[in-house]
């Protein structure tokens, strides 16, 4: 992985901990209620995994926010 993937990753991250800390949820929580594991959330969110479309629409999904949310940053 280049630099700059490493830089959109890592900003991914940070707007993922941000909007589910306003919509009050733990890693946990989103980890069950998505349907993902707690290690998939966590390795997101420190920019350590690349998510798929079909992740970003789920976690968009059960955070009731618009995928585009997600990329706002």
């Amino acid at each position: 992985m280049n630099f700059r993937d490493q830089k959109i990753l890592n900003r991914f991250a940070k707007r993922l901990k941000q909007l589910r800390k306003e919509k009050k949820y733990s890693q946990e929580e989103l980890a069950y209620s998505s349907g993902l594991s707690l290690s998939q959330i966590a390795r997101i969110e420190t920019a350590l995994i690349n998510p798929t479309i079909c992740t970003i629409i789920v976690i968009a999904n059960t955070l009731k926010v618009h995928p585009r949310e997600l990329m706002d940053f």
